[in-house]
């Protein structure tokens, strides 16, 4: 397993740091798209200016989890900027493993790829722009991790597209597994006796594994 370089390091972190900055008026953002939204449900669209990452802390324990675990071909719904992206290229350096990414506003994936140059991991990153469905649609190559971090009702479709190419050792991070679109979702995986379902961070939280 190779391992990440001090300079790679420190270049991917300066990165995150800056995101991270930026990422402190997310709730600002938020609150100005829910103003703006009247007597219809929210869209990607209206946060197309918000972050909404991860946290540090959770964007350590998928470096520690990938890494750990020797886990190669990851795939991510829901880029955003690429904070979360970053720290997977981070692990996938470790495990020289490969990552395919999708975002669905063109604006996000635009500044999420500026990100991944900058940081120098431009080349481990297959960033597609759409909806998920269509971009990881006829996906023939095997998961070994899946972060679910995108628009809350496609889990399901997502998770259903992808289900084929998992195997024993995949991991499922499921990010707002409090949130109630989430909710649904992992009641009807969790009727799958093939599935094991672990809760982390209060319940923000879940990894499902494959029995």
């Amino acid at each position: 397993m190779k391992h990440i370089n001090t300079a790679q390091q420190k270049k991917i972190t300066s990165i995150l740091d800056e995101l991270y900055n930026e990422a402190k008026y997310d709730q600002i953002r938020i609150m100005k798209a829910f103003a703006n939204v009247q007597n219809r449900t929210m869209q990607p669209s209206d946060l197309k200016e918000a972050y909404l990452s991860i946290s540090k802390s959770q964007g350590e324990e998928l470096v520690s989890l990938i890494t750990q675990n020797n886990l190669k071909n990851i795939v991510e719904f829901g880029t955003s900027f690429g904070i979360s992206t970053l720290f997977l290229s981070q692990a996938a350096i470790n495990t020289e493993g490969h990552i395919i990414t999708t975002e669905l506003i063109v604006e996000k994936a635009e500044k999420a790829l500026e990100n991944f140059k900058k940081a120098d991991v431009d080349t481990l990153i297959d960033l597609r722009i759409g909806n998920a469905v269509n971009t990881l649609k006829n996906h023939n190559e095997q998961v070994d991790f899946l972060l679910l971090d995108g628009w809350k009702d496609l889990y399901l479709p997502v998770f259903e597209i992808l289900e084929p190419n998992f195997h024993k050792g995949t991991i499922i991070y499921v990010d707002n597994a409090d949130m109630s679109d989430c909710q649904t979702f992992l009641k009807t995986v969790s009727k799958n006796k093939k599935f094991k379902l672990q809760s982390k961070h209060h319940g923000k939280v879940v990894l499902i594994h494959q029995n």
